[in-house]
């Protein structure tokens, strides 16, 4: 029931409230002055001004405490139906991710960009990445999207720190801000991007996603060409810095959490073994790789480039 009508259904109490009110004063009053005639008492009781203010204030504040309860309720009931619809909205969205309806999805989810739900801001940048990720996105759109990303993705961590998808977006958004900021800006937010995929991991350690993302973190510094070292050490005392035996830890334990979960940890896993020059073992990823059903561009992708590297093999 709406504010309005709930408020409108405290007036008729309001005059019956009055209405009593006049009707004990009036027979106090008359009891007064039919009292004991002549006497000092009816003086007293038959003065009835103090005790009609005493009676009209109760039931004012009475109503008052009526009005405080039907605003309250309201309040409550306004809260909740505000709840079940960011529900419905975090299913639809769901729903359109698992199906691969990624222009659809960030059509649904743009509409609730100046939400303060942080479940909501983090599919949103998630979904924001996404569509940048299209080929058939422009550079131009890219950039904005990918910017776009990463500022819902902050905002998701200020509406909610203990979402471990808010710190795995965050630090993938900022990754990709890196590629247009360029290497010195890449390199000082590896400690920030490396400290979010290790709060969502602790957040949830079943999440395959956020430990195969810290394998990817720890590869990249494994394989960092020279001249990056190079800046690397000019802007930290203790540049970061990872191994192959470390970033095949991660993804070892990605696939132990969620099996055949993601095509490209099936790759790395087998680019991390020819990187350690074990053929054997890098054969045996990689043609998991190449035989995982594609679903997505990337997957596509995925096959194509482990297919070359057994032909090398």
């Amino acid at each position: 029931m709406a504010l309005s009508s709930r408020l409108c259904g405290l007036l008729p109490l309001r005059r019956g409230a009055e209405q009593r009110v006049c009707q004990l004063a009036r027979t106090w009053g008359s009891r007064g002055r039919c009292g004991t005639r002549g006497s000092g008492t009816s003086e007293v009781i038959g003065n009835t001004r103090p005790f009609k203010r005493g009676l009209l204030f109760s039931a004012l504040s009475y109503l008052g405490f009526e009005t405080y309860q039907v605003i309250s309720q309201a309040a409550v009931v306004h809260a909740t139906a505000k709840v079940l619809e960011v529900e419905e909205i975090l299913k639809q969205a769901d729903y359109l991710y698992e199906s691969g309806e990624t222009e659809k999805l960030y059509q649904l989810l743009t509409q609730y960009k100046e939400s303060d739900d942080g479940e909501l801001l983090w599919r949103l940048a998630r979904a924001s990445r996404d569509i940048a990720q299209l080929s058939k996105t422009s550079e131009e759109e890219k950039k904005v999207l990918v910017y776009e990303a990463l500022e819902y993705a902050r905002r998701a961590i200020e509406k909610k720190e203990a979402s471990f998808a808010a710190h795995k977006w965050y630090a993938i958004c900022i990754s990709d801000v890196g590629d247009y900021e360029g290497i010195k800006v890449k390199i000082a937010n590896a400690y920030v991007i490396k400290e979010h995929f290790e709060k969502a991991i602790e957040l949830n350690p079943k999440d395959a996603t956020s430990i195969h993302l810290m394998g990817i973190w720890c590869y990249t510094f494994a394989e960092m060409p020279w001249y990056q070292r190079r800046i690397a050490k000019v802007l930290f005392a203790n540049p970061p810095s990872s191994t192959y035996e470390e970033a095949l830890r991660y993804f070892h334990r990605a696939e132990e959490v969620d099996p055949n979960f993601y095509s490209k940890n099936l790759l790395l896993l087998g680019k991390t073994y020819l990187k350690l020059n074990n053929k054997k073992l890098a054969a045996f990823w990689l043609v998991k790789a190449k035989g995982y059903p594609a679903h997505t561009e990337e997957d596509k992708q995925i096959q194509t480039e482990a297919a070359q590297l057994l032909t090398g093999l």
